[in-house]
Parts: C-alpha cells; sequence; structure tokens
C-alpha cells in the first residue's frame, strides 16, 4: 500500500473516527486504524466491538493498493505536530513497517495484519428511516442528558427510537426524570423501535454538526446503521423492552405555572449552592403570580431564598425537587418561557415550553418530586 495525502484532512479524519476506540480494549488490534485503499478511495475504521465507525476520502495519489492496521495513538499524535503538507504512506508488507514521509524527514510505525482487523456485523430483515442531521443532532441534544447510566437497568442507558407511522418519538429516563421528544415530519415505514446506547448518541452528536447530507439508519433486533456524507457507523443496540413511557405523562394537571425558563433556571442554580451536599434538595412554592425558590442546609447553618414573578392564579403548591436535575431540564428545553404542569405535591411535574423551535417539535419533560422533611 502506497498512497499521498494532505496531512491535515487525515488528520481531521482520524480525529473523528478515534472517538470509537476504547481507553482499554479487550483485543490489542482494536488500539489501531485499519487504513483499506481501493482504488481511488481511502477507507478508515476503528472499532471497540460494540461500535464501528469509517469513514472514506480521496487521497491525492494512489501508487499501490492495500491494507494494514496503523498504532491509533501514535499516528494521530504525531500528525498533531504536522503543519499542512503533503504526506507519503508505504506499508513494507514483508517488515511490517509503515512509513511516511515528508519533505524534512520521515517516521516509522508498526503495521499490523487487516486480517486481523473485526469484521463489522451485518444487518438483517432491516427497516430504513431518514432523518435530517439538524433533526437528529436536535433530538439528541435534547434527550441524552436525561439517559441513565445503571449496571441493573442497562435498557435506560440509551435513547430510546419510538418510530411510528405518524411521528417519530426519541425518549431518554434515568428514573428521576424523563425527555420525550417528538418529530411529526419525521415518518416510519412501519411501527418499530430500538434503543440506541449513549456512546454511538455521543459520538454521532460530535459528527452531525458538520454533516450536511440526511441520515439514513437502518436497524434490525441487534444491530443500527448510520449512514452519512462521507460517514458510516454500525453499533450494537441495547437489548431489552424499554419501559411504557407513555403512561407515566400525566394527562390531567390542573395547576399550570408559565415562568421565564432562563430566570427560573439561575433562580435554581443560585439557591441550590445552599442545599444539602448530600440531597440537592431545594423547595418551590407556587403561589398568585410568584415562585418561591428555597434552599437550607441545617448542619452548616446555610440557607438561600429567591422570588421570581410567574403566571399562577391557583392555590398554593409547594414542592421538593432534586436542584442537579431541575436545573438540566430547564437548560435543555427550547424557548423563553415554560409551562409547568402540577396535579398535587406528590405526583411527578411536567414542563413544557410554551413556543418550541419548529411547529413540527413537540417536547415535554417530567421530574420526579423529593419528599419535603424540613
Amino acid at each position: 500500500m502506497k498512497f499521498v495525502v494532505s496531512s491535515s484532512e487525515l488528520l481531521g479524519r482520524l480525529q473523528s473516527v478515534s472517538r470509537v476506540i476504547a481507553s482499554k480494549n479487550t483485543l490489542p488490534i482494536l488500539d489501531n486504524f485499519l487504513f483499506n485503499l481501493a482504488g481511488d478511495s481511502l477507507t478508515i475504521t476503528a472499532s471497540d466491538l460494540e461500535t464501528t465507525l469509517r469513514t472514506s476520502m480521496k487521497p491525492d495519489t494512489v501508487l499501490e493498493e492495500g491494507s494494514v492496521a496503523i498504532p491509533a495513538r501514535i499516528l494521530t499524535d504525531s500528525l498533531k505536530e504536522f503543519p499542512e503538507q503533503p504526506l507519503t504512506f508505504a506499508f513494507n508488507k514483508e517488515q511490517n513497517i509503515i512509513e511516511f514521509t515528508w519533505s524534512t524527514g520521515k517516521f516509522q510505525v508498526p503495521g499490523f495484519p487487516a486480517e486481523d482487523y473485526p469484521v463489522a456485523r451485518e444487518l438483517s430483515d432491516n427497516i430504513s428511516i431518514t432523518f435530517s442531521p439538524d433533526v437528529l443532532l436536535e433530538g439528541i441534544n435534547r434527550t441524552l442528558f436525561a439517559a441513565g447510566d445503571e449496571e441493573l437497568r442497562p435498557v435506560m442507558n440509551g435513547i430510546f427510537f419510538d418510530l411510528k407511522k405518524e411521528a417519530a418519538n426519541l425518549v431518554a429516563s434515568d428514573s428521576h426524570k424523563l425527555i420525550c421528544y417528538t418529530r411529526s415530519d419525521i415518518k416510519a415505514p412501519e411501527d418499530s423501535s430500538f434503543i440506541l446506547p449513549k456512546k454511538p448518541a455521543n459520538i454521532l452528536k460530535n459528527l452531525l454538526v458538520k454533516i450536511e447530507e440526511d441520515i439514513t439508519i437502518a436497524y434490525d433486533k441487534t444491530n443500527a446503521f448510520f449512514t452519512f456524507g462521507s460517514f458510516s457507523m454500525i453499533c450494537r443496540l441495547v437489548e431489552g423492552n424499554y419501559p411504557a413511557y407513555r403512561s407515566v405523562i400525566p394527562q390531567n394537571n390542573p395547576n399550570n405555572i408559565i415562568a421565564d425558563r432562563v430566570e427560573l433556571m439561575n433562580a435554581v442554580r443560585r439557591v441550590s449552592v445552599c442545599s444539602n451536599q448530600a440531597t440537592n434538595l431545594i423547595k418551590l412554592l407556587f403561589s398568585a403570580n410568584q415562585i418561591f425558590v428555597s434552599a437550607q442546609d441545617i448542619e452548616f447553618r446555610i440557607a438561600a431564598q429567591e422570588r421570581i414573578s410567574c403566571q399562577y392564579d391557583g392555590p398554593a403548591i409547594e414542592m421538593g425537587f432534586k436542584s442537579v436535575f431541575l436545573a438540566e431540564i430547564l437548560a435543555n428545553l427550547p424557548g423563553t418561557e415554560v409551562n409547568i404542569a402540577l396535579s398535587d405535591p406528590s405526583r411527578v411535574g411536567l414542563i413544557t415550553p410554551i413556543t418550541p423551535d419548529s411547529e413540527n417539535e413537540d417536547i415535554c419533560a417530567l421530574i420526579m418530586p423529593m419528599m419535603i422533611t424540613q
């Protein structure tokens, strides 16, 4: 294998796919990139067995086709030190040495047989759906923070894609908070679903910022295949049945409070400094056109209270929330105002934006209340 390529373009591709590589791999070969040069296309692959990410690019010059596995860390670290210039890569198969040269020097690293690199899985009886990059990115951004991280409940550790003929729903929950993001302009060919793990979701989140082409998602019961631009990613899905999230979204909430989202979020953050470090409990007292946000830590004799304006004419309701969860939800909702719908202090609170970013978008957040003991 021998080719000439731009140092900066190659580094950009390597940095994009390197996010897949785990810090500790069960197979040493997974510490490498797989380079495959065929025709005028160079395909670079990175994998951790669960997720495989590929990108393709055209070298400036192709002198000899071939494939080889190259140590990822040392290649990426060395290319970071290069200014933009052409590099010539050559693989000596007999000595298993990769040499890349430039106008004033050369560098050698060991190469490993491409045959040792794991082969990505193939899909069977798959279903496919298409997202625009901005819609998929928005859905991931709005939901990913709420996904769980529990070993005993792996189905909660990802984003649930609940795809219907009439709309697409992206859902995430850690049992304390839940986010449901719905797009009425994305319709599946048939009702289906899958759970996308957090790691590939984070990878997509970073890549989609630079993508303009639509994303095609093909999936079966165990894997999902994402194709977009010059990238493709296949990942193993979380196995199991996602909880019936629709059943926990309250439908009848007689008490509705309209508040400025940023003002309430900032008040929660300021007051939470004085909350108990173990519980992060803050109290919200909703009364006539006012919200009193308060917290205290009796042990350290600290306390804080703040009052903000709102639109509310119902009975006074006092509820306790975990400040971190409430601040996260408010930070990840769109719009300038939110509606907080409540029934009684012991039941979940439903938070929705007054004006979503798009007429095709619907988003709601649930947060579990905490018992007020002080």
